[in-house]
């Protein structure tokens, strides 16, 4: 599956946004790594530490330093920094659409597969709570696709989550990972 998932994302043009006023911008990796039963794909959960998106489930990443190169070295140095994936040991596959989140920052999103498993994952305690490893093909089922209703700046919205056990995907993550899934169905 994996080199099915490269060319199809080399094929991909990912819509790009220009924010105007500019955002902060941000790169997160959807990261993706092979075990029995299939492809997984990793999550975290977020603690009440942080600043923003408290308690969420969400892709590893975060916004760029004044020293990163782009953005995907952003998601990589975050992906480290959070849940101890050294970026030597992902193979980025592609890139997905940008995302402009309501918390006001301009995300890119990439796919990474993690070319070990099992993986010695060392989270930072201060950012994840702990992490979720869901199979892809139970992304892909229908059935575990959920509304979503959130009161945003005031209007009720019904978003598409995902659910996962007790856990909910949902906001820029579940769009990113609709994303995601929508290309995959060109595999079917």
């Amino acid at each position: 599956m994996r080199e099915d998932i490269r060319r199809l994302l080399q094929a991909y043009e990912p819509a790009r946004q220009q924010p105007d006023p500019p955002l902060p911008p941000a790169g997160v990796l959807l990261l993706l790594h092979d075990r029995p039963g299939g492809p997984h794909v990793i999550f975290q959960k977020r603690t009440d530490h942080v600043r923003d998106h408290k308690g969420q489930v969400s892709f590893p990443g975060g916004v760029m330093d004044p020293g990163d190169p782009d953005v995907r070295y952003t998601a990589l140095r975050e992906t480290h920094e959070e849940i101890g994936v050294h970026p030597d040991h992902v193979e980025v596959l592609g890139q997905l659409d940008d995302m402009v989140t309501v918390s006001n920052f301009l995300v890119t999103p990439f796919v990474g597969w993690l070319d070990r498993y099992p993986y010695e994952w060392r989270f930072s305690s201060q950012e994840v709570a702990y992490l979720l490893e869901v199979p892809l093909s139970h992304l892909r089922d229908p059935r575990n696709l959920v509304p979503d209703r959130r009161i945003i700046n005031g209007r009720e919205y019904v978003l598409q989550a995902y659910q996962f056990g007790n856990d909910l995907i949902w906001g820029a993550t579940a769009r990113m990972l609709g994303n995601f899934l929508d290309l995959l169905r060109a595999l079917e």
